[in-house]
C-alpha cells in the first residue's frame, strides 16, 4: 500500500513517463491518472467529496462567567443572605422514653402481626414492653421504639419505619457553617427568562460529636465551598426557602461515608440533590432537568419540610 501511494504521488508530480493515463472525474475536473490507480484514486477522490462533521466533544461548565460584587443582588423576598449553624444542636430535655410515649398509644388488643422491627409478635411474650400504636396506624413494641430512638439523632422526633411519617421536628448531625445565597445576573439552560441564585456551602473540618458515627474522631469535609445553583423563578425561590429551613435544621449534609470516593468519617450529602454544574449536565448534577425543582420538593417532604414550613421562613 505504502508503495502504491508513492507511485501515485510521483504520476501526479511528472516523475512517471511512458504510461498511458486515463481521465477519472472528481469535483474540480478532470485529471490525468495511472490506468492501475484509477480504481484507488476514484475511491480517494470520493472519500473526500463526503460532507465532513466537526463537532466539538461537550464541555463541563461547572461555574458561571466571572461576576463582579456590583451585580450581585440579595434575592427578592428574602431578608438575609447569610445562615450559620453552631456546634451546639437544642435538645428536647427528655428521656427517650418520653418521646416515644408523646407520639404512641397503647393497645389493649393486638392484632395477630409481628412487630416490623424486631419480627416477634405484637401480642406474644417476646420481653418487650408494648405494644403503641402511633397516628398512623402502624403497631410496634414499645421498646422497639425507644431503641430505634436511640440508634437515631434522639432530637425529639420520631419517625415511622413503615410509612415514613414524621412525628415532631427531624433534625440532623450536619456539622456547623455556613450558607450563603445571591441572585447572579446569568440564566441557567432551561430557564432563559429569569437570572440565578447561587448558593454557596462551606463546612470546614472539624471533631465528631456525640451525634455522629465515631464521636471524638476528627471528620474531613472536602470539595468546599460547594457552588450549587437554583434559577431565580417563583418555584426556585420557594425551593430555596424550605433549603434554609432544612439548613437551620442540619439536614443538608451529614458525617458518614463518601458513595463516590469510599472514605468514611467526611461530610457528605444527605439526600437532598444539588445542582452544581452551571451551564451543562454532563454529570447529571446540571442544567436543565425539567423535573428537578418538583424533585428536590419531594426530597425535602421526606425529610419532614413542606409548604407550611416555606410559609414560617417567611
Amino acid at each position: 500500500m505504502m508503495m502504491m501511494m508513492m507511485m501515485m504521488m510521483m504520476m501526479m508530480m511528472g516523475f512517471v513517463t511512458g504510461v498511458p493515463t486515463v481521465p477519472v472525474k472528481n469535483l474540480n475536473g478532470s485529471s490525468p491518472v495511472h490506468p492501475a490507480l484509477a480504481g484507488i484514486t476514484g475511491i480517494l477522490m470520493s472519500a473526500a467529496a463526503l460532507p465532513v462533521c466537526l463537532t466539538r466533544p461537550p464541555k463541563l461548565v461547572l461555574h458561571p462567567p466571572p461576576v463582579s460584587k456590583s451585580d450581585i443582588k440579595p434575592v427578592p423576598g428574602f431578608g438575609h443572605c447569610c445562615r450559620k449553624t453552631t456546634k451546639k444542636q437544642a435538645r428536647k430535655g427528655k428521656t427517650p422514653e418520653e418521646v416515644v410515649k408523646k407520639y404512641l398509644q397503647k393497645v389493649k388488643s393486638p392484632p395477630e402481626e409481628d412487630c416490623t422491627i424486631c419480627m416477634e409478635p405484637l401480642g406474644g411474650p417476646s420481653g418487650y414492653k408494648g405494644p403503641g400504636v402511633g397516628p398512623c396506624g402502624h403497631q410496634y413494641h414499645f421498646q422497639c421504639l425507644v431503641a430505634m430512638y436511640n440508634n437515631g439523632n434522639k432530637d425529639g422526633s420520631l419517625q415511622c419505619p413503615t410509612c415514613k411519617t414524621i412525628y415532631g421536628v427531624k433534625t440532623g448531625n450536619q456539622p456547623a457553617g455556613k450558607m450563603e445565597y445571591h441572585v447572579i445576573p446569568h440564566s441557567l439552560p432551561g430557564h432563559p427568562d429569569c437570572k440565578s441564585v447561587r448558593i454557596i456551602y462551606n463546612i470546614p473540618p472539624g471533631i465528631q460529636g456525640p451525634e455522629h458515627p465515631n464521636p471524638g474522631k476528627p471528620f474531613t469535609a472536602r470539595g468546599f465551598p460547594r457552588h450549587c445553583y437554583l434559577p431565580d423563578s417563583e418555584k426556585g425561590r420557594k425551593v430555596l426557602r424550605l433549603l434554609l429551613v432544612a439548613w437551620d435544621r442540619r439536614l443538608i449534609f451529614s458525617v458518614g461515608t463518601s458513595s463516590t470516593t469510599g472514605e468514611s468519617d467526611t461530610v457528605i450529602w444527605n439526600e437532598v440533590h444539588h445542582k452544581t454544574e452551571f451551564g451543562s449536565n454532563l454529570t447529571g448534577h446540571g442544567f436543565p432537568d425539567p423535573g428537578h425543582l418538583d424533585n428536590v420538593l419531594e426530597e425535602l417532604r421526606a425529610q419532614g419540610i413542606t409548604e407550611d414550613d416555606a410559609m414560617m421562613e417567611k
